[in-house]
């Protein structure tokens, strides 16, 4: 913290301020003769650094204030994609599944304090089998810092509450990484924080023959989420 300006020296001296003011030369209290030309004297030294004092106090009183105001951004490793369908590929998922993907849609936005890409795609309907669908959305704060609401509750929509006492977490993805199961089975959600970037991929899956969800390995669904989320964000790195 910047304090008053420490001055070597009593002001007081034999002859009192003003005596020491006369022993600089040219104080700025005196006028003294050069060539019939009456030149005012320099200012005193310890007003300069008075005033260089005062004004380095102000600079840091500004940059607390410019702190205050615009606190530490998340950091951001990724970048923003206006069409995430088209970087968005679910080659393993597709694998476990059996299907390929398509009817992509994607939808972003672009803000001061975020921006976010989102895709959805889903296989073809076909009478008889498991037809499948998923979604993806990458979130970029770029002022507050996501970590203290990531992964803390279900989804909203009824038809997909997520199963939060089945949440379990992943290691080697990001910052953190988490698994959601859907209360009725048929989905799983995978979320990864990573700096001030927040990935949600969400698969879903039901057999359109009899409307209920149907039965997959899930373990290599998983590990298909996650090898398919790892490749994103490789591609959206920086």
């Amino acid at each position: 913290m910047i304090g008053e300006p420490e001055i070597d020296g009593g002001w007081e001296t034999a002859s009192g301020a003003e005596g020491a003011a006369e022993a600089l030369p040219g104080g700025p209290e005196h006028e003294r003769e050069n060539g019939g030309e009456r030149v005012r004297g320099a200012r005193r030294p310890w007003l300069w650094a008075l005033g260089g004092v005062v004004a380095a106090s102000a600079v840091w009183a500004g940059t607390l204030a410019v702190q205050d105001r615009f606190p530490d951004v998340p950091r951001l490793d990724y970048r923003h994609s206006p069409d995430l369908c088209k970087e968005f590929e679910l080659g393993t998922v597709g694998q476990v599944a059996g299907r390929e993907f398509q009817g992509r849609e994607s939808a972003e936005g672009v803000s001061l304090a975020q921006d976010w890409s989102y895709c959805t795609v889903s296989t073809e309907y076909q009478e008889g089998t498991m037809m499948y669908g998923a979604q993806l959305l990458v979130e970029l704060h770029k002022k507050g810092d996501p970590e203290t609401e990531f992964a803390t509750g279900p989804g909203t929509d009824p038809a997909t509450r997520m199963n939060t006492d089945e949440r379990f977490g992943v290691t080697g993805l990001g910052d953190r990484a988490m698994f959601d199961r859907y209360y009725a089975g048929g989905g799983s959600r995978l979320m990864v924080l990573d700096g001030g970037s927040v990935f949600t991929l969400t698969v879903q899956w039901y057999n359109l023959k009899d409307g209920q969800s149907g039965s997959i390995d899930e373990s290599a669904m998983d590990a298909a989420m996650i090898e398919d989320m790892r490749a994103l964000m490789t591609k959206l790195e920086r």
